[in-house]
């Protein structure tokens, strides 16, 4: 099959189109003919650092995709040769990930693609949903009526997340870095868009929330945008983070507004081998395909690449200032795939 690979940790180049055998089913195993792959940033961190499990090499990329189950173990009571799938499994070392033609998943992690959306648009879909639906409903157990910060609202993590909270019932502000960004989460159905390169983060959330702050905020940037959302959020309140907590955040403040912190990292289940995460992850993306044949959801894709163009598809994510996501079209797409 073809695929890409990795031998060491480096720059873009390091990713080789190259030729492997076809992996094998195992008996709770779904062998999946991949159409599609999404990129995401966590793809570039492990690229340039190196692996969950550094032993592991040479290694195939990327985490998420969608595409057509091939065969299926004998344990597997779910799904049948022919289903369309996606998923969100692989690509951290301790097994093959998606930048490839073929993928065995355990049958946990997978749900039938939604019918509305073709291959591309699922590919990019199950990592960006399970982290958020996973900060804003498990971590900061939201719900109708609140007040919700998320940042980054054109980004990959964001434009979902934002759109979550929406059909949650809450109210929604976010951040973005231009006009044109500002239009597109207007869309989505957002309150307030605060241009941070212009406006102060902290002091408009403080004048849409008549000083109170926000019941939840949900931190995709890290670092000063993190220290910004303390003053920012109500006291007994939650801010969810995707990143390392800074090393100078104000422990004192957060303490003497009871602020809750919540860590966010979807890979937890895959790196340590939970059956029963793996399970909520395959029941979020299951519950996901409802809102997108409903039309409550829909997933933003910027550019996609073939197969062959990983490393030109990392270049462009490393460029910075990404609206979306990207994704490789392993697979020659026809539309009668998708019907």
């Amino acid at each position: 099959m073809r695929a890409v690979i990795m031998n060491e940790p480096g720059l873009p180049d390091v990713l080789i189109p190259t030729e492997m055998d076809k992996p094998v089913c195992g008996d709770g195993e779904v062998l999946i003919q991949i159409m599609a792959a999404g990129i995401n940033p966590i793809d570039t961190k492990l690229r340039e650092r190196g692996l969950y499990f550094p032993d592991a090499l040479p290694a195939i990329l990327g985490c998420d995709g969608a595409g057509i189950v091939e065969k299926t173990g004998k344990d597997v009571t779910r799904f049948q040769p022919g289903d369309p799938v996606y998923y969100c499994y692989g690509g951290l070392g301790q097994k093959a990930g998606n930048y490839a033609e073929y993928i065995v998943v355990p049958e946990p992690y997978v749900a039938m693609k939604p019918d509305c959306i073709d291959f591309v648009d699922a590919a990019a879909a199950p990592l960006i949903l399970i982290t958020a639906w996973e900060a804003l409903f498990d971590r900061a157990r939201l719900s109708s009526r609140q007040k919700v910060l998320i940042h980054a609202g054109a980004g990959g993590v964001g434009h979902v997340a934002i759109q979550l909270a929406k059909l949650a019932g809450c109210e929604v502000a976010t951040t973005v870095s231009s006009t044109e960004k500002a239009e597109l989460v207007k869309t989505l159905g957002v309150d307030l868009a605060i241009n941070y390169k212009q406006e102060s983060v902290t002091d408009r959330l403080l004048e849409w929330t008549d000083g109170v702050g926000v019941d939840v905020a949900f931190d995709t940037v890290g670092g000063e945008a993190f220290n910004q959302l303390v003053e920012a959020t109500r006291v007994y309140g939650d801010i969810v983070t995707i990143l390392q907590v800074p090393d100078n955040a104000d422990w004192k403040t957060i303490r003497l507004r009871n602020i809750r912190i919540s860590q966010e990292l979807m890979l937890t289940p895959m790196v340590m081998e939970l059956e029963a995460a793996a399970e909520h992850h395959g029941d979020i993306l299951e519950q996901c395909s409802q809102f997108f044949d409903q039309q409550q959801l829909s997933i933003f894709v910027s550019d996609s690449f073939p197969l062959e163009q990983a490393e030109e598809a990392h270049r462009l994510i490393e460029a910075g200032n990404m609206t979306g996501k990207i994704v490789l079209e392993v697979q020659q797409i026809e539309d009668e795939i998708n019907e």
